[in-house]
């Protein structure tokens, strides 16, 4: 669970930016939708060897 405390005189819009910073930190969002589906771990294993490939694909490029 996520606390943010708001300070003495602090402008409620800042501490929910501050709220919704963390909240973006942590991960969650992507955590859930990520447990939506059941991925196999061969599928997650070959979709980051593809990504890897990519970047250093691009990386030669330049």
């Amino acid at each position: 669970m996520l606390r943010i405390v708001v300070k003495e005189g602090e402008n409620i819009d800042r501490a929910l930016k501050r709220y919704k910073r963390k909240f973006r930190d942590v991960k969650v969002l992507r955590e859930l939708r990520d447990r939506k589906q059941y991925v196999k771990p061969s599928v997650i294993k070959r979709a980051q060897v593809q990504k890897a490939a990519y970047k250093e694909q691009l990386l030669k490029e330049e």
